[in-house]
């Protein structure tokens, strides 16, 4: 498998976990240290270079979100070190979550730091993620120490720290707001929104109401923030989906319409929110002359934040 491919992780609660590596060493026990807090890259410590002859895998804390189901997705944060030197490889923390589809065959969407389509099975996966996330639920920390693979260079013994984040929203529901008639919004099981139109006119200016109050980190205005969505018309046809594509989607605020972005600055992480965009306001789908005229309502839920580098 090559070692580009191997994807891992970080973030929860404050932590120190000592994890005993003993039997994964036929040659003695060996000790690695994981530190850190939610949405921060963790502290690996351990004495390299580490002499691993076959995949380690425990859990540094359990998840309470909902299953991760095969061939579907999951996003998860990742760090990964050169357990021979104790180098960095790859980390998202500085970019943003990688999204897989933990599948058992054949092709399906992946995307990395930014959202984007790639070929992924599980022989381009490799067994080793594959069984590390399998079975586990979103918002658990995992840890994998592998031998080496790859060739060359790139043939080296990881350390990898996997955070699994949730797919949907997840807090307090909020009571609609009574002032504005919003189309009610019914969320499926794996938490993609449908609506039901009012019936009535839609409002000449852009309004928002939340859906669910999250826990997580406020959205800063200068953010990179990962997020799911569905945009339908007035009348409840749904046009644009990031639950369709299997992808969540990653953008940098400043490159939002304003009118979209000013609704995330300050939202905690876990929120959802619905928002109704009448013609004019300016949204990438107005160049389709389709959607130019027409009122459009939006459902998104906001899945992770990452401020710009050096912040």
């Amino acid at each position: 498998m090559d070692v580009s491919r191997r994807w891992w992780a970080a973030g929860l609660a404050l932590v120190l976990a000592l994890v005993a590596l003993t039997g994964c060493d036929p040659a003695g026990g060996v000790s690695v240290e994981v530190a850190g807090e939610a949405g921060v890259k963790p502290v690996v410590t351990y004495v390299a270079p580490l002499d691993v002859s076959s995949t380690y895998r425990t859990v540094i804390w359990e998840g309470t979100g909902p299953l991760l189901v095969e061939d579907r997705p999951v996003l998860f944060d990742f760090y990964q070190e050169n357990a021979r030197d104790a180098s960095i490889v790859r980390q998202t923390y500085d970019h943003g979550p990688g999204c897989y589809m933990v599948t058992v065959g054949g092709r399906a969407p992946a995307c990395g730091p930014r959202p984007v389509t790639h070929e992924l099975s599980r022989e381009t996966l490799g067994e080793d993620l594959f069984q590390t996330l399998r079975g586990h639920r979103a918002g658990a920390r995992l840890l994998q120490v592998a031998p080496a693979s790859g060739s060359g260079s790139d043939r080296f013994p990881s350390v990898t720290v996997i955070d699994v984040l949730p797919l949907r929203a997840q807090g307090e529901t909020i009571a609609p707001r009574t002032d504005v008639e919003f189309p009610t919004v019914t969320l499926a099981r794996d938490g993609a929104p449908s609506i039901t139109p009012t019936g009535d006119e839609p409002p000449s200016k852009v309004v928002s109401q939340p859906l669910i109050r999250g826990t997580g980190t406020p959205v800063g205005t200068r953010d990179t923030v990962t997020f799911q969505y569905t945009m339908f018309t007035w009348d409840g046809e749904a046009v644009e989906s990031s639950w369709e594509r299997n992808q969540p989607e990653s953008q940098p605020l400043e490159d939002l319409p304003a009118t979209f972005s000013d609704w995330f600055t300050d939202q905690p992480v876990g929120s959802q929110f619905e928002l109704i965009v009448p013609p004019g306001e300016p949204l990438k789908i107005r160049q389709s002359e389709e959607y130019k005229d027409q009122t459009l309502v939006l459902v998104v839920d906001i899945l992770s934040t990452r401020p710009p580098r050096g912040a």
